[in-house]
Order: structure tokens, then C-alpha cells, then sequence
């Protein structure tokens, strides 16, 4: 009788024989790891973790983003991990930096090798949720037996990329289980809240990078607190999310050369002094509850002043 890893070398081995790789994402991501890294899907032995130093070093490389993910890692592994499931942050290279899971199920998860300084990059594990997710730059689910090493046929990956404020990809966080007995729904729902803790991060991030401008939410988008611009003083678009770039079609250094946030939104008009003298006064007045001798003052006018320039309104 055949063993289970020798149908599941097999079963990879034909798929990409056969070209299906032109017609799946799973069997294009096999063929990677088989003609491009040259990954035998038979091995048996995890790679090697990181040393200690190693590990330190490549945690201080990600910077501000491991105390800023750690909270929505808790919260995510308070919702998920009654159902066996490990939580893992990796790094651009797929090295697990930061994990969560119940120390009954530690064991089982560290001879899978989800485990801090292991690496899941498909070069060095082929086929898998963090690799594959860092090879396409999406959210992605690898179930059992869609995994190219034999080994790994036993989990249930859902990953999604974490971007940073100019919109490059900074991490993955995955949501791994041994489980066998999960209905599909409820694969559906992991991988959902996989993606609703990724943007939680992105949102921190793009505030803690922007510190001092206006957060505002792009209206008309699925991705809800992801889509977002920095505005400046000056009603300038300073920064923008990766899913506010996609949605509005933004592109470059915004904070090198920022854009009119009438003009991103669509909503562009022509700008006057006779406008912005209009805007400036309308804020004194709001910030003194209408009183005109109080917003006079703020302004650096004479009542008379303000007076007449109300009556040009």
C-alpha cells in the first residue's frame, strides 16, 4: 500500500507535470518550490531555528511593529485558539518571530517547526501559508494536504500580509491548526479574523508613522480602518495605506510630495484667499461658540475688522 507521503509526492509531482500550475495558485506555488528552489516535497526533517543572537537580531531589525502587534496577537489568539490553533509573526524572510499558543499543544507545534526563529519562506518550506503569502502579497489559506512538503499535510494555514505606512509589505500573521475536525466555515472564519488583525497592525503602524497629521477613513472601501490618509495642517495627503493606495490609485512618497485632499477624494475645486479667509474665520468663530469679539482676538483683528469681513460672507 502506498504511504501518505509518497500519494501526496505523487500527487504533487503529476500536478506539475501536467501544467496545472497555469490553472491553480496552489500548483503555480508547488512549481516554485520545486523547479525554483528545488525542494524535494518527501522531506522529512524541519529546517534548522535560528540561534538566539540570530533570533534577537532579526526581532530588532522589525523595529516597532513586534510591541504594536503584540496586543491584536493576544486578542486574536483569545478568539482562535480554543480551536488548537498556533498564532505566528514572520518576518519578510518567513521567520516566525513572535507565536502564540497553549503550552499543551507547544509540543506538537514545535516539531511542526511554528515555532520563534524557524523560517516559512517557500524557499526554505515550499508551499505554505506564511511563504506563500509572502510570495503573493494576499491573504492566503493552505489546507493540509495543499502544502508541498509531506510533512506539513497535517495543518491548517490562514495567513495575511501586514503593510507598513508607505504600503509596503513589513510581515505575515498566521493562524495555523492540527485540527482535522473543523468544518470549512469555521476555516473561513479564521481566515477573516486572520485578516481583520492584520489591518488592526496596519493601522497602528500608520498612525505611530504619522503622529501629528488627521486620520481620515476612505469612505467606499471593504476594508474598512485599513483605508486610510495622513492629512497635514495644510489639508495635504501626507500618507496613505496600502488599501487607500489601491482604492484611489496612489503611488510614491506622499510625504515628499503630498496632494490636495479634495483632490484624492475626487473632489477637487478651485482654491481662492477670498475661500481660505472664509475657512480660517469659520474656525475661529466654531472654536469661540460664535462669539465675534473672542474669534477677533484669535485672528489678531479688530471687532470692526471681522465685523466686515462676515458682512462680505
Amino acid at each position: 500500500m502506498q504511504s501518505t507521503t509518497s500519494k501526496h509526492v505523487s500527487r504533487v509531482e503529476s500536478a506539475i507535470r501536467t501544467g496545472l500550475a497555469a490553472r491553480s495558485s496552489v500548483a503555480a506555488s508547488w512549481a516554485r518550490s520545486a523547479t525554483l528552489y528545488r525542494l524535494d516535497p518527501a522531506t522529512a526533517e524541519p529546517e534548522g531555528r535560528l540561534t538566539a543572537p540570530e533570533l534577537a537580531l532579526a526581532r530588532e531589525r522589525i523595529g516597532a511593529l513586534l510591541p504594536m502587534a503584540a496586543p491584536h496577537l493576544d486578542r486574536l489568539f483569545q478568539t482562535v485558539g480554543g480551536l488548537g490553533a498556533c498564532i505566528v509573526l514572520a518576518d519578510l524572510e518567513g521567520v516566525a518571530l513572535d507565536r502564540r499558543g497553549k503550552s499543551g499543544d507547544d509540543g506538537d507545534f514545535q516539531a511542526a517547526g511554528l515555532w520563534t526563529g524557524t523560517a516559512w519562506s517557500e524557499a526554505r518550506a515550499g508551499t505554505n501559508g506564511i511563504g506563500t503569502c509572502l510570495a503573493e502579497g494576499r491573504p492566503v489559506t493552505i489546507h493540509r494536504d495543499q502544502h508541498f512538503l509531506a510533512r506539513n499535510i497535517g495543518l491548517s494555514c490562514s495567513s495575511a500580509p501586514v503593510f507598513g505606512a508607505e504600503g509596503e509589505m513589513v510581515a505575515v500573521i498566521d493562524v495555523s491548526t492540527a485540527r482535522t475536525d473543523l468544518p470549512e466555515a469555521v476555516s473561513g472564519l479564521i481566515s477573516a479574523t486572520v485578516g481583520e488583525a492584520a489591518r488592526r497592525v496596519e493601522a497602528d503602524l500608520f498612525s505611530h508613522e504619522f503622529p501629528r497629521a488627521r486620520l481620515v477613513l476612505v469612505p467606499g472601501t471593504e476594508r474598512g480602518i485599513g483605508a486610510m490618509l495622513a492629512v497635514d495642517a495644510n489639508d495635504l495627503v501626507i500618507g496613505a495605506t496600502r488599501a487607500a493606495r489601491l482604492h484611489l490609485n496612489l503611488s510614491g512618497n506622499l510625504a515628499a510630495a503630498p496632494r490636495p485632499l479634495a483632490d484624492v477624494m475626487g473632489q477637487a475645486a478651485v482654491d481662492s484667499f477670498e475661500d481660505a479667509e472664509r475657512a480660517v474665520i469659520a474656525r475661529a468663530l466654531a472654536r469661540t461658540g460664535g462669539n465675534v469679539s473672542a474669534a477677533a482676538r484669535a485672528l489678531g483683528l479688530s471687532r470692526a475688522t471681522l465685523h466686515r469681513k462676515l458682512d462680505r460672507r
